[in-house]
């Protein structure tokens, strides 16, 4: 039957995968993958043999139409990213409006999202929440975007690029000041690292060590404003 599926999967663990996902990448005739080599390493692991093929941002529109067409056809397509749920700062989102415009039926399966697990596990408050995806790449635009969220009410989450990160942090404490903040890198994987300190320290941690991995920061808008002292690291 006609049918995209939308498979959350595995931010680091590989343990960290529904028994449903796993029903669903092996039942579908297609996994459209944002990198085949990354999710190969999924799909071996626990002895997938469905058909792989690339969907990521440079192919989304080509591949999109290639894939539209499958599922008029009648087949059935999974749709994955590199990691967590597809359609968050990935291209799934123009697949997805695709088959809603064809009226090709979109069915979600639940997992991991590295943004939600961030979000919970900084102590930050969780009853308002703002996702800001990545930052602009330059520091003008991305002081600019900082300083929008000086009077946010909202905690506010974003990801970030190990080559990035440091000069992100400058831009935060020259534009929100010497805030507390959390800053977690390889969520779920063998070198986990969550931080909670001010602004500073963490500035000063990355300057003796070498910024590895994907990261996650979250800014707390009460902590801005003066709430309760949070600092703190976790290790794995």
């Amino acid at each position: 039957m006609s049918m995209l599926y939308i498979v959350a999967t595995p931010i680091g663990n590989l343990k960290d995968i529904t028994l449903r996902a796993l029903e669903v990448l092996k039942s579908v005739d297609l996994i459209a993958a944002e990198d085949t080599r990354h999710t190969k390493i999924l799909t071996s692991h626990y002895d997938i043999k469905t058909p792989l093929t690339s969907y990521f941002e440079h192919n989304k529109i080509t591949k999109g139409d290639y894939l539209i067409r499958l599922l008029k056809e009648g087949k059935s397509v999974a749709l994955v990213s590199d990691a967590g749920t597809p359609g968050i700062s990935d291209p799934g989102a123009h697949i997805i409006g695709l088959a809603i415009k064809n009226a090709i039926p979109v069915v979600g399966i639940p997992g991991p999202t590295a943004l939600v697990l961030g979000l919970v596990v900084s102590g930050a408050p969780t009853d308002r929440f703002v996702f800001e995806g990545f930052l602009p790449a330059k520091s003008t635009a991305r002081k600019k975007r900082l300083s929008q969220f000086k009077d946010e009410k909202r905690t506010v989450i974003f990801y970030e690029s190990p080559h990035r990160i440091l000069r992100t942090l400058y831009d935060i404490l020259e534009t929100l000041g010497d805030i507390r903040i959390s800053v977690m890198r390889e969520l779920t994987k063998k070198f986990e690292e969550i931080l909670r300190d001010k602004v500073s320290v963490l500035i000063n941690n990355f300057e003796k060590t070498r910024p590895r991995g994907e990261f996650l920061v979250v800014l707390n808008s009460k902590e801005a404003a003066g709430g309760e002292d949070t600092s703190d690291r976790d290790r794995k």
